[in-house]
């Protein structure tokens, strides 16, 4: 998806998180924020102590060794806004074909009118394959998703992320040794993981998210597991029970919950996995009955929509649709009228009839740019506060411009580059993944 010029696009303007958040914070607008340092620019947090920055993870504890950005130079510190966009356009003029610039759906929207691409992480991911001949792929999203971009691009192309302080919380509730450790008690318990039973499954299958490390996608490629998506969770679990008497889900837990569930899995079959805890907290008898062993990650983004911001919707808007995301813990699914990855979100609202009202809950850049493209319904996010992603807004025009114009000098800084050891099993089980076709699915309101 190629987006218009934004000179050209009136509703950049009521689109952007971040002119709604200075908004309310110089008190020129009504409304709340969870923290008052969203109205800072994200440099101000690059030499502080070592965060997720303020957003929804702002509480969640970061690892000692996450990536940490340099210093911005003064120059895009200091520059106007439209300043930064003429030196984002002027750069991509100039570098032409040689660059292809990616801007995931959770962005804000002063990033996405520059991106060529605008999607999830895989799509775009994928997006980037169909420019073979771009030396690099600047990717606004965050670290995992450069991670995905580099495994499936050509060696030759850089991936470059703007500010290498945006990670995500979520995928580094699993980190390698972690995953690694807990392997070897499941084969304490199970005996030896790789032995096939007489319908010829092992006891473990890994799955892990998208939204994790190459590491882990490399882990889960060794052992003969598989990477899914939101959209072909469901799929992925019914490929792996089919080899396995079980599996192994990690890092998120509401993901793994909500789909198992939708698939007749009982919640008693669905123990928890907590890495401070031997065997994760559970007894050896529970993880002998289990289906699905659920890692104790989360979105902290998704874990802000709550069962009272539904029915508070409902009261307000009567006849209002509910559309969430799977990360949203299970009691927020299913109250809903539907659950879906951002994709089906986007193609939900595109397919529903004009006056139509919805409440999503799914992050606020997504919701606000949904609502300024599409007039024609009322569309609001269920999370009455403003609260972006912290990771997500960790890259603003000031690194995409500083990136660029590097670039236009022969320079290529923050390359994200995934050793071969990791890269060859993680392409793997994401070449499993793309096999793992979900049948076509009709969306909400068509």
């Amino acid at each position: 998806m190629t987006l218009a010029d934004p000179r050209t696009a009136p509703t950049r303007l009521a689109a952007s998180v971040d002119r709604s958040i200075r908004l309310i914070s110089t008190g020129a607008s009504s409304g709340s924020t969870c923290s008052p340092d969203l109205a800072n620019g994200p440099w101000e947090f690059d030499g502080g102590p070592s965060a997720y920055g303020p957003g929804a993870s702002m509480g969640d504890v970061i690892p000692a060794g996450a990536p940490r950005q340099g210093s911005l130079p003064e120059a895009y510190r200091r520059a106007t806004d439209d300043e930064l966009h003429a030196r984002i356009r002027a750069a991509k003029q100039a570098l032409g074909d040689r660059v292809v610039v990616l801007g995931h759906f959770y962005q804000r929207d002063e990033v996405v009118q520059h991106a060529d691409f605008v999607g999830d992480s895989f799509q775009l991911a994928n997006a980037a394959l169909t420019r073979p001949d771009a030396e690099a792929i600047v990717f606004c999203g965050v670290h995992f998703m450069a991670e995905t971009a580099d495994l499936l691009s050509r060696p030759e192309q850089a991936v470059i992320l703007p500010n290498l302080a945006a990670g995500c919380s979520m995928a580094d509730m699993a980190d390698e040794s972690s995953v690694e450790e807990c392997w070897e008690q499941l084969e304490a318990v199970y005996g030896d993981l790789s032995a096939v039973d007489a319908d010829g499954r092992v006891p473990v299958i890994p799955v892990t998210y998208m939204n994790s490390s190459a590491a882990l996608k490399g882990f889960v490629g060794r052992h003969g597991g598989i990477v899914c998506t939101s959209s072909n969770a469901r799929t992925v679990l019914e490929q792996a029970f089919e080899r396995g008497q079980r599996v192994l889900f990690f890092p998120d837990q509401h993901l793994g919950r909500n789909t198992a569930k939708a698939m007749g899995v009982s919640l008693e079959q669905m123990p928890m996995w907590n890495p401070r805890r031997p065997l994760g907290g559970s007894t050896a008898e529970e993880l002998a009955d289990a289906r699905v062993i659920l890692w104790h990650g989360f979105c902290s983004v998704h874990k802000r929509f709550t069962v009272d911001q539904i029915a508070a919707a409902r009261e307000s808007h009567p006849g209002v649709q509910v559309l969430v995301h799977p990360e949203c813990p299970m009691p927020v699914v299913d109250a809903a009228d539907a659950a879906g990855s951002t994709d089906f979100i986007v193609k939900a609202i595109q397919a529903a009839p004009a006056g139509s009202t919805f409440a999503i809950g799914t992050e606020i850049n997504l919701v606000q740019r949904l609502a300024a493209e599409h007039p024609e319904h009322e569309i609001f996010c269920l999370d009455p506060v403003v609260c972006p992603c912290s990771t997500m807004y960790r890259i603003h025009p000031g690194y995409l411009a500083w990136v660029l114009e590097e670039l236009v000098a022969g320079n290529v800084v923050n390359r994200i580059t995934v050793p071969a050891d990791v890269a060859d099993p993680a392409r793997l089980a994401l070449e499993r993944m793309l096999a793992a076709k979900p049948p076509a699915a009709v969306p909400a309101g068509a």
